[in-house]
């Protein structure tokens, strides 16, 4: 089957996600049709018997492989073995399953947390294992890597004898609806409108925040990941080989716009309605002091954010409302 027809098989690993959720809306919207998923319940992609038998029943063309343990700074020092463990078999089994499967091409999603904690800003392709990782997330950026590898060196030995085509891309921090929710496990932005909702609803005259708010972080709503997903998925081999080497592979997404912590702390408070004082706690760690991503192979495709700030802000605000 050509592998890029509206009738292509497509799974979609982690389709419940934030990102998973999003692919899959492009996906339709954009006339793919043969999609399919499997609940965590359905299938323990830490499993690979589970894996290999789900492959091998459904046979899908095209893998988007967004399923990962994900959780931000709090998460990330409280179970870095589980951050470890699980991601590097979620990615190992689907990889291997896929290949063994007979699936010809494969999109891996990772992070911007792969990169040195002082990698030269804005970060290209090229900084990768320059440097040491950032401590409180280095478990998850090391998952990440390995499955970034595990698709390089895929391709490397079955490339050309098996006719694989197994892709990366590094998003940079990803926010819209659908996000985690849960405040021991969120990321900045889901763990801000919660916070500020609370408060405000609480009457409470202050809200604190862990660490200086001066870090500095670039944000991309993930409806703008999903259609760079599926562009990347579908551009021809020869492009995106031009764009990249066999031992870097992978291609950066991001806005290419970054904005303080502190900053971003405001703007919520503002769109959420939250009158009350924003306090930093100091003590606490800022993460990395700068992520900003060089995305110019991807904008060389064509590719652009469309959604601001200011507008995903709202509509995460607003998506969060319907689920409360």
């Amino acid at each position: 089957m050509n592998q890029n027809t509206k009738q292509t098989k497509i799974y979609i690993a982690g389709h419940n996600g934030m990102v998973g959720s999003a692919i899959k809306r492009c996906l339709r919207l954009n006339g793919f049709k043969n999609i399919i998923t499997c609940s965590h319940k359905e299938l323990e992609l830490t499993n690979q018997d589970a894996v290999e038998n789900f492959f091998f029943n459904e046979k899908p063309n095209q893998v988007y492989l967004a399923a990962a343990r994900v959780g931000g700074i709090h998460a990330n020092q409280n179970y870095p073995a589980e951050f470890i463990y699980q991601n590097i078999m979620i990615s190992s089994n689907v990889i291997n399953s896929a290949f063994r499967n007979n699936v010809k091409k494969l999109l891996y999603l990772g992070s911007s947390c792969i990169y040195p904690k002082y990698a030269n800003q804005p970060m290209t392709e090229e900084a990768l294992l320059t440097g040491v990782l950032e401590p409180t997330n280095e478990p998850y950026a090391i998952a990440k890597i390995t499955g970034l590898k595990i698709c390089e060196n895929y391709n490397r030995q079955y490339g050309e004898s098996h006719g694989i085509d197994y892709r990366s891309i590094m998003p940079s921090n990803i926010y819209g609806p659908g996000d985690n929710y849960n405040l021991m496990d969120n990321h900045v932005i889901p763990a801000l409108i919660q916070r500020f909702h609370k408060a405000k609803e609480n009457n409470l005259s202050n809200v604190k925040i862990w660490g200086t708010g001066e870090a500095l972080r670039e944000f991309l709503f993930v409806e703008d990941l999903a259609s760079a997903c599926m562009l990347v998925m579908n551009i021809e081999k020869k492009n995106y080989k031009n764009l990249t080497k066999e031992m870097q592979s992978h291609i950066n997404v991001g806005s290419g716009n970054e904005l303080k912590i502190k900053e971003l702390a405001f703007a919520i408070s503002k769109i959420v309605g939250f009158k009350g004082k924003i306090k930093f706690d100091k003590s606490k760690p800022d993460g990395t002091p700068r992520k900003l991503l060089d995305s110019s192979r991807l904008l060389s495709l064509g590719w652009k954010p469309t959604v601001s700030l200011e507008d995903g802000l709202k509509k995460t605000y607003s998506s969060y409302l319907k689920q409360i």
